[in-house]
């Protein structure tokens, strides 16, 4: 659903590796945790395990937040609301797996015990400062 996210932002979080922060509910217990990410599409890759992976298996309703700031002042801000995926397909998480690691300057092998979890991303919010 890539028609949800405003093109300069799609730019934007396929430029340089930022953190982004995934956000995961159950019970009305909500957690936050960074993440790095990969973006394409509309589709959000992130390799995780622990908690937020037990919390998407429980509800795939997640949140992400990606902010570029400097010096403690916002430059952009993406929040992109959408449907995680556990996939369960060794050659995709490889493939993921290289792109992200890549991205973030870690081996290719680095959080090999994490698990690929895909978002479709069904809203987002945008704003440059």
């Amino acid at each position: 659903m890539a028609d949800a996210v405003p093109e300069r932002a799609e730019t934007l979080l396929t430029g340089e590796p930022l953190m982004a922060h995934l956000a995961t509910s159950v019970d009305d217990r909500p957690h936050v945790a960074p993440v790095w990410y990969d973006y394409a599409d509309g589709v959000v890759e992130v390799l995780t395990g622990g908690r937020k992976l037990r919390d998407i298996r429980e509800n795939p309703k997640v949140a992400i937040s990606v902010q570029k700031a400097v010096g403690g002042d916002a430059e952009w801000m993406v929040a992109l609301h959408g449907t995680a995926e556990i996939v369960d397909d060794e050659a995709a998480t490889r493939e993921a797996a290289r792109r992200i690691n890549a991205k973030y300057g870690a081996s290719e092998d680095a959080y090999a015990e994490n698990v690929l979890v895909r978002i479709d991303v069904g809203s987002a919010q945008f704003r440059e400062y």
